[in-house]
């Protein structure tokens, strides 16, 4: 009873909050007292007095004298977390339990992949931070260029001691939000670290070769020299290039530019440039905007068709720029089309000849292609119908003829004969073909007058039908040698007419001498015989 007698608790612990590594006192003073002081932590008594040997970061500190048995704990722990009571025994004074709560930052977070995270471009961003040990359990945030992203997972897990906690928060970030080179940053905090702790990882978006391929210059004629030139960017970084034109590989180029003097196929065949990374390749093309003349693209064909039918002829160019296109027949000035296709609707015979599709580009060329319209139908025959051979010589009438098919059969006829070919008497007949058509001459020997008052019949047949020319004979010079005679004629009769009359005056003066005494008068010149000769010689000349 003498411990109890004046004996008072003027100083008790309080709960305390403390950070793991942090001293901490509990107090603890009771006046009047000179018994034993005991520390209690959760019921297990720590030691007598000042004597806590068994816990080397505990000390009882303070004013014996005072009756002060204050608890220093030094560099706290986790495990010192707990009930703290201090208790006078003799005087049966305890404290109130003091609960002491250690707080446990948390470690360094983790991003796991840092300090750079690598994808590829149009995958999604996923990133895990992790922060262990920590009590209470830490919270994680993100943030990105000072703002906080939302939308994390977030979990934790106990840890064996029952009181340390693990945390792992999961960010996703869709691939449209993402750009190389971002940061970005977890942050993990407690009570313990309010301020928190960091980690920074680094974005890297690794994706195939960003690829442009320029052609300089265009638009450009054909024959001039121009450049490619492949300018990439690639993370990874380009490991090689690959020039082709058209399904052609181009092996001699290998850097990422490319010079050729360019012909009109690189308007239609591509060059292409294909760039490669540690990731994969990229291909771009470009065709050359080339100036070149009309070059064929289906050339036209000739054709042969029936009479009545329809003609249609394709043709098709290229060029650049625009071309156009006319159709015309060879030898007219007419433009039948300005399409690809020229038809000729129930062509007639006289439509058979030579076409022409021609193309023109403006200022850099023209070209033609020319075809031949044969249309099949009976022959015609197109000879003089009137032709000359002189009398007594050798004499030829001639007779062309057109035909598609070639006639199977030609023949002469004059009053009751017909003559194909060969000899036959004074008459021969030679036929010979010719790229226009088929001539057939039929030759005279020793022309006589019969031969100038006949009719020739000149008649050719094919498969589908027959055609018959009429032709006369006519002499050659007839009317110039008709004319001399005439005029020969004419000269004797005036000569005839003269000399008679000199010999009538001549006889008129000799009768008037020797008649002076008689009448004597000139005769008639019509009672004269020589004058009636001359008269009826006149009017029988023939010309």
């Amino acid at each position: 009873d003498k411990y109890r007698l004046g004996a008072m608790l003027v100083q008790q612990p309080h709960d305390v909050v403390v950070v793991a590594g942090q001293p901490v006192t509990l107090p603890c003073a009771i006046t009047g007292y000179h018994g034993m002081v005991l520390w209690v932590k959760d019921g297990l008594a720590l030691g007598v007095n000042r004597d806590l040997s068994g816990y080397p970061r505990y000390d009882v500190i303070g004013d014996h004298s005072k009756g002060e048995y204050h608890l220093l704990i030094q560099r706290t722990e986790l495990a010192d977390d707990g009930s703290f009571e201090c208790q006078g025994i003799q005087a049966a004074i305890r404290s109130r339990p003091a609960r002491l709560t250690v707080l446990v930052p948390p470690d360094d977070p983790v991003i796991i992949g840092a300090p750079v995270v690598s994808l590829r471009a149009g995958d999604p961003l996923n990133l895990t931070c992790h922060a262990d040990n920590a009590k209470p359990a830490a919270s994680i945030i993100w943030i990105r260029n000072g703002e906080v992203l939302n939308g994390a997972m977030y979990s934790k897990t106990l840890l064996r001691d029952g009181q340390r906690e693990s945390t792992v928060s999961t960010l996703y970030i869709s691939p449209s939000n993402i750009e190389s080179g971002q940061r970005i940053t977890c942050r993990a905090s407690n009570k313990a670290a309010p301020n928190g702790k960091e980690a920074t990882v680094t974005i890297d978006i690794q994706h195939l070769p960003l690829v442009n391929l320029s052609v300089e210059p265009q638009p450009i004629l054909e024959g001039n020299l121009v450049k490619f030139h492949c300018s990439a960017k690639a993370n990874p970084p380009v490991t090689h290039y690959r020039w082709a034109k058209g399904s052609s590989m181009i092996r001699d180029v290998l850097g990422d530019s490319y010079e050729v003097v360019v012909d009109h196929s690189f308007f239609t065949e591509p060059v292409s440039c294909e760039v490669t990374n540690a990731l994969g390749s990229t291909n771009i093309s470009r065709n050359v905007d080339v100036y070149f003349g009309p070059r064929l693209a289906a050339e036209p064909q000739s054709l042969q068709v029936d009479l009545g039918s329809d003609a249609v002829f394709n043709c098709a160019w290229t060029g650049n720029p625009s071309l156009t296109i006319v159709w015309m027949k060879r030898g007219h000035g007419v433009v039948l089309s300005n399409e690809n296709t020229l038809t000729l609707k129930a062509v007639k015979q006289e439509d058979a000849g030579k076409y022409v599709c021609r193309a023109v580009v403006p200022r850099v060329g023209v070209g033609e292609k020319e075809v031949t319209l044969t249309v099949n139908g009976p022959p015609t025959i197109s000879s003089t119908q009137t032709q000359q051979a002189l009398y007594g010589e050798k004499g030829q009438i001639k007779c062309f003829i057109r035909s598609t098919p070639p006639p199977d059969r030609i023949a002469w006829s004059w009053k009751e004969t017909v003559l194909e070919s060969g000899t036959s008497g004074r008459y021969t007949v030679e036929t010979v073909s010719t790229e226009e058509g088929v001539i057939s001459t039929l030759t005279m020997s020793n022309i006589v007058p019969a031969d100038f008052q006949t009719i020739y019949n000149c008649t050719a047949w094919n498969s589908f039908g027959s055609d018959t020319e009429i032709i006369r004979l006519k002499e050659q010079g007839f009317i110039q040698r008709g004319s001399l005679r005439l005029a020969v004629i004419i000269g004797v009769a005036v000569g005839a007419f003269l000399a008679l009359i000199v010999l009538m005056g001549t006889l008129g003066a000799f009768c008037c001498a020797r008649l002076q005494r008689s009448k004597c008068r000139p005769l008639p010149l019509s009672s004269l015989p020589a004058a009636d000769k001359w008269a009826r010689n006149k009017r029988t000349a023939r010309v």
